[in-house]
């Protein structure tokens, strides 16, 4: 006799015990405001109270498609009753489809699909590496085994993601990292020829640096880069997990360097499952064959459900014109922040491209960024004074105007803080000047 199925009706957790438990049982690697978010829908995040909050952030450039987009939802609704997994050690439907659509989007040839953006950026340094070491080593002398970043940048968490990313603070406390590794100055073409020689084996250059604070690499930098990673038989190496899949108004951003400058080797990954786990490493067929099986491997990467649903955010992309919609909400955005930038003069520069753009500020930028939280507006600061936003693909011109009046109050608060500060300090200073003068 089968026991009758009992249920539970278990209350939620409150934000308050929510914080405690993580608090208690989570390590301690996030600052996280208070508020918590339980849903989304389009460009808008929900907190527990049922506040809207307009996300100009989108997951850190992941949901490029907002939230709970409905052919997003359909797909994985779908493909969860039927096989979420089967291991890499055999084929499913999707993975090829999804490869040869990012080949066509990228102009290179072949596809692994990773876990994650810092993953793939590991089996670029592998795919670069064995390459090199199945070829002769320039007559017997020094291993062709070094590996060029660029500085200001940022690549991933793992070790050897880590050992390319150039601020000291993400990677002292983990020293020693991969030996081989030197870096660049950003757009110094000068430096970049006096450290490239026969025994690099790749240069590793995000397009447009995300974390770094949004600094396009420059088209005499890229040329040079393309026409020495040539010369000395090296891998070019382009990191647009963050700039990459459309956010730059283009498939990629390095598109804008023209068909014949493409990289060897592309790491892609935030935007690619529409916020399910999912990276991928694209390369030539030059480099690609570098690979032969058993040399590399993943036990999740490449999934039916997460192929199939990365494969539907590329058909909306293409069917919804996304592309364009980026360009023109881009040039909405920048004039807007452009304005603004007149009004106050702590901003001290607009940059980026489509709809990866960075504020940059003269003043610190955490404040700001808690100030518009609690006017209903999400966004990030990087580089302690650098606003990143990163919307979805989907905003509307309505969306980009709610974003500017929201941006701007805060401004304003901001501005009076800062005033009431000086006030106060000036007034608390001033018995200790009439002290001094008797």
């Amino acid at each position: 006799m089968l026991k009758k199925r009992t249920t539970t009706n278990k209350k939620p957790l409150s934000p308050a015990q929510i914080r405690a438990a993580e608090a208690r049982y989570l390590m301690n690697t996030y600052r996280r405001p208070t508020v918590v978010f339980t849903r989304g829908r389009g460009c808008r995040l929900y907190d527990s109270g049922g506040r809207e909050y307009l996300d100009f952030l989108g997951g850190i450039a992941v949901n490029a498609l907002g939230h709970a987009h409905p052919r997003l939802v359909r797909v994985i609704r779908r493909e969860a009753g039927r096989a979420i997994h089967v291991s890499n050690l055999f084929h499913n439907p999707y993975q090829a489809p999804l490869a040869r659509k990012l080949a066509e989007w990228s102009g290179l040839d072949r596809v692994f699909f990773t876990n994650s953006g810092t993953e793939a950026m590991d089996g670029a340094l592998k795919l670069a590496r064995a390459y090199a070491n199945a070829k002769p080593q320039n007559g017997g002398n020094a291993k062709k085994t070094r590996i060029l970043a660029l500085e200001n940048s940022f690549h991933g968490r793992t070790i050897g993601a880590l050992s390319i990313t150039y601020p000291l603070k993400y990677r002292e406390p983990f020293a020693p990292l991969m030996p081989g590794v030197e870096f660049v100055r950003l757009n110094d073409v000068a430096d970049l020829e006096a450290k490239f020689d026969d025994t690099v084996c790749a240069l590793v250059v995000e397009t447009i640096q995300g974390e770094g604070g949004i600094f396009p690499v420059s088209e005499a930098f890229w040329q040079h880069a393309r026409a020495l990673a040539t010369q000395h038989d090296a891998a070019l190496i382009a990191d647009e997990i963050q700039c990459g899949l459309g956010r730059a108004g283009r498939y990629f951003a390095y598109q804008k360097f023209g068909a014949k400058a493409k990289p060897d080797i592309v790491t892609v990954a935030k935007p690619l499952a529409g916020g399910l786990p999912l990276g991928a490493i694209i390369a030539n067929e030059q480099f690609a064959s570098a690979f032969v099986p058993g040399m590399h491997g993943t036990t999740f990467g490449g999934g039916p459900l997460i192929c199939a649903t990365a494969m539907e955010f590329l058909t909306v992309v293409d069917e919804a014109n996304l592309l364009a919609n980026i360009r023109e909400r881009s040039a909405e955005l920048r004039s807007g922040l452009e304005k603004l930038s007149k009004r106050f003069d702590f901003i001290r520069d607009v940059r980026g491209e489509g709809l990866i753009l960075g504020v940059d500020l003269a003043i610190e930028g955490a404040p700001i960024v808690s100030q518009a939280l609690r006017n209903g507006l999400v966004m990030n600061c990087t580089h302690e004074h650098i606003l990143r936003l990163l919307p979805p693909f989907i905003i509307r011109g309505k969306d980009v105007a709610e974003f500017l009046a929201k941006f701007e109050k805060t401004l304003k608060q901001r501005l009076k803080v800062g005033a009431a500060t000086r006030t106060k300090a000036a007034t608390s200073a001033q018995p200790m000047v009439l002290a001094a003068s008797r």
